[in-house]
């Protein structure tokens, strides 16, 4: 299977992941999607000099992968995949911003590079975040959360038809891409003119398939509702697991955990 097959796979093992059965997969959706929307924005949040302050969060992804046996390699190779876009954010930092803001040793850090590592940290932190939810949840859950909290229905929809329709997509670039290396006959670089006619083909393949998914869909009866095996139920632990950590996240914010750590560990070594 060459890789767009592959990725195809992988993208789809979320799905799989989310059907675990330990007491994180057992929570409500909501009290998840709470829980993760609290952790973005107080993230977020913080000025872009933020650095040694953004450490102490990364306790929510480690704890809830520890928690629930989701596999860290897994959820680290897809962080990377999109690492670029971060990095393409700010790399320009250090062109822009060459105020030097303290000094290891005698090298001077400027601005620009503790903005850059900051964004990248903030980067780090929101998707692994992201790519826990569906892990923990499912996609199909994460809408019908959204739409419990009253977001509007045809959006939900089309979110859950564009997340679903990546996998048409994929299957047929694979198809593709298979049958266009049996019948080369030389091996090289794909042509521009030839790149633009496989691409054109493929939005009309898989406009067509997904028009044929639909029509299944309609004829199993699909009528706009998002269904899940689990009940959406609250409970004291979704209570409780909602405000601890959303406690947590406020008093790190507020709080400079490594600043005051710091300066205990440096009066017991005077």
């Amino acid at each position: 299977m060459n890789n767009i097959g592959r990725n195809s796979f992988d993208i789809g093992y979320m799905d799989t992941l989310a059907s675990g059965d330990s007491p994180l997969h057992r929570l409500d959706p909501r009290a998840k999607l709470i829980t993760t929307f609290i952790f973005i924005v107080t993230v977020v949040s913080f000025d872009r000099y933020a650095l040694a302050v953004l450490t102490p969060f990364f306790i929510y992804p480690i704890v809830l992968i520890a928690l629930s046996g989701l596999p860290a390699g897994y959820l680290l190779k897809k962080v990377l995949i999109v690492s670029p876009f971060a990095i393409l954010v700010g790399i320009f930092n250090p062109l822009m911003d060459r105020g030097i803001l303290f000094h290891i040793g005698s090298i001077g850090i400027s601005g620009g590079w503790v903005s850059f590592i900051s964004i990248v940290l903030r980067f780090m932190l929101t998707v692994t975040a992201a790519l826990i939810l569906v892990s923990l949840t499912g996609f199909n859950a994460v809408c019908a959360a959204l739409i419990k909290f009253g977001v509007p229905k045809p959006f939900v929809v089309q979110l859950l038809f564009f997340y679903r329709y990546i996998f048409v997509l994929s299957d047929e670039a694979e198809r593709m891409v298979r049958a266009g290396s049996f019948r080369a006959f030389h091996s090289g670089a794909m042509g521009f003119k030839t790149f633009i006619s496989l691409l054109g083909n493929l939005l009309l393949r898989t406009l067509d398939r997904a028009e044929r998914i639909y029509y299944a869909m309609c004829c199993r009866g699909f009528d706009g509702n998002i269904r899940i095996i689990r009940s959406m139920r609250i409970t004291y632990q979704e209570i409780m697991f909602i405000f601890g950590w959303g406690a947590l996240f406020i008093f790190l914010r507020y709080f400079n955990v490594p600043l005051k750590l710091g300066t205990f560990i440096t009066g017991l070594l005077k």
